[in-house]
């Protein structure tokens, strides 16, 4: 067993949580306490009834999620909200939420940890939001199709809109939403861009500009970042630790 506390302050550190800002009226950090002892780790990107009765299942008491519970300031525990709630209490499961923090690390950050699985070298940031970068931009020099082919062995879908360059300098990579980084590509002197979702009005925006933007789903994009935090705070305290598939597709 260990304590809820050192765990939970091992994670605020480590993501850098009070130094990174995040949409409000996100929190980051310990979302739901429990009794103060915890003894299996849990990984899972949402918030979620399905994620928790999983962990609950396999005996995980400190779960970490990129999508936590708050998003909407203040939420009443009533409905789903706290059929949730209720769920992890009765199991006496804790909750830690990262949201930004886990995806700007430049260790365990979602954006970092995806051009490493590409095996490639990150640049810089790019993409800000109050004044931290988010996203990376990393040199690549390989052309769209390898791209392309070492995506679909990654992600279990990928959507190309391929108008930009056959061969690709450097790529910016975004996880999750990348709305906000489609109109920084050309002022970062690239025209392609790795993310999870975009909406339709892109394709338009791709065609006249001429850019490569690579779909690989909001959720399939940012797994890396729980799976990491969860490891490193599992070898750190010798506990297991297990990652909870949902399995969503979006």
């Amino acid at each position: 067993m260990v304590s809820l506390h050192e765990l939970s302050a091992f994670c605020d550190e480590r993501t850098r949580r009070k130094h990174i800002p995040d949409f409000p009226p996100a929190y980051n950090g310990l979302q739901v306490a429990n009794p103060g002892t915890v003894s299996k780790i849990g990984a899972a990107v949402d918030a979620g009834k399905v994620p928790f009765a999983k962990a609950i299942a396999l005996g995980v008491d400190f779960l970490i999620v990129h999508h936590g519970l708050y998003w909407t300031a203040p939420t009443p525990l009533t409905g789903t909200a706290y059929e949730k709630v209720k769920l992890l209490m009765d199991a006496n499961c804790a909750l830690y939420s990262s949201h930004l923090p886990l995806d700007c690390h430049p260790e365990l950050g979602n954006n970092a940890l995806l051009a490493k699985a590409l095996g490639l070298e990150v640049e810089r940031g790019f993409v800000d939001y109050e004044k931290v970068p988010m996203g990376v931009i990393a040199q690549y020099g390989r052309s769209r199709d390898t791209l392309r082919e070492q995506l679909s062995a990654l992600f279990p879908t990928v959507t190309a809109i391929e108008y930009g360059s056959k061969e690709i300098e450097r790529v910016g990579i975004l996880t999750g939403s990348g709305a906000s980084a489609v109109s920084e590509l050309r002022r970062a002197g690239i025209d392609t861009l790795i993310t999870g979702e975009l909406r339709q009005q892109h394709f338009n925006q791709a065609q006249e500009e001429g850019l490569n933007l690579y779909l690989c789903g909001h959720y399939a994009t940012e797994t890396f970042g729980v799976k990491a935090l969860a490891a490193e705070v599992a070898a750190r305290f010798g506990l297991p630790w297990v990652f909870i598939e949902t399995e969503c597709p979006l």
